[in-house]
């Protein structure tokens, strides 16, 4: 399975929708941080094998794993491993505000990551609009979450355990591109997430002591099966294939992740309808300021093409 360049963008957006209610759903599932990352992806996982099998061209799944055994393996656990067992767990210290607004940094480290490894470099129109959704991101985070910092300190931790999370999932992005091309998004993010389910399992084991099985799923309360179902298979399953896909088809992998600035976005619109959390004046300005950002950079070809006509 291999996602078009011209459906690219909107791949990528689909994943960014997928990314931006995930935090709901792990706080709904009851389950704390790093048990719910094991849960998630081992049945996201388990999702995506059962997808790749029954779709001709992606079955061949230790493609990856042949072209670069120890490189691949390593890849996955730094950026499924590690990046959401930070992503959990920094739930259970910050709010769902707080680490969904500061993983959309991921777009600054993908900028950043696609400069030092390929040496692609950063347009003056990415660098400003990079700055100004990154302040729009500020903006969101100080309207009434700065204050919760300034507290007992466990606010912070989930503050570093969430930028941790941006980066090296911003690094994941970009160094797995080449395996996407020449193997198909689906193929490598079953692989890879096979790979990294696996390591927090084994991780959250010996460092929690919780060894979870995935047989007392619909054991527990329905509520938490049916969250973690949902965070397992369309937070995970689904949205992990549009996003990586998406950006390894776009053609400028920097461009592309800039949607993923949207998330915060997404998430207040969430709010305001699932959890009836009203958005005050000063997150409304934010997000008009991120999303004038985004548009202004997935859409600057067209923007500049159209001057130089006129």
């Amino acid at each position: 399975m291999r996602i078009p360049v011209h459906l690219a963008y909107i791949a990528t957006f689909i994943g960014v929708c997928g990314h931006a209610s995930s935090e709901f759903f792990a706080v709904l599932s009851g389950v704390d941080g790093p048990e719910a990352s094991v849960w998630r992806y081992l049945i996201g996982a388990m999702g995506l094998v059962i997808w790749a099998l029954l779709t001709p061209g992606s079955r061949d799944l230790l493609a990856p794993l042949r072209a670069a055994p120890v490189r691949f393996t390593v890849l996955s656990i730094v950026g499924v491993t590690g990046a959401y067992l930070a992503f959990h767990w920094a739930l259970d210290f910050a709010s769902v505000v707080q680490v969904a607004t500061l993983v959309t940094t991921i777009p600054i480290f993908v900028g950043i990551s696609n400069l030092l490894i390929n040496g692609a470099a950063l347009s003056m129109v990415k660098i400003v609009t990079g700055l100004m959704a990154t302040l729009g991101v500020i903006v969101l985070l100080t309207d009434g979450y700065l204050a919760d910092l300034s507290g007992d300190g466990r606010a912070l931790i989930g503050v570093v355990l969430a930028l941790i999370c941006a980066a090296l999932a911003a690094v994941y992005s970009v160094l797995v591109k080449p395996f996407v091309t020449e193997h198909g998004a689906l193929t490598v993010t079953t692989t890879s997430l096979v790979i990294g389910a696996l390591g927090l399992w084994v991780t959250v084991g010996l460092g929690w002591g919780v060894w979870v099985n995935p047989t007392t799923l619909f054991s527990r309360p329905s509520g938490e099966s049916w969250s973690l179902l949902t965070l397992g298979l369309w937070n995970t399953t689904v949205t992990q294939v549009l996003w990586i896909g998406g950006l390894a088809a776009a053609a400028d992998i920097t461009r592309a992740s800039y949607l993923f600035f949207l998330k915060p976005v997404i998430a207040a619109a969430l709010a305001l309808i699932l959890l009836a959390q009203p958005i005050t004046a000063l997150q409304l300005l934010a997000i008009v300021l991120v999303t004038g950002c985004v548009a202004v950079e997935v859409f600057w070809p067209r923007l500049s093409s159209m001057r130089a006509k006129s």
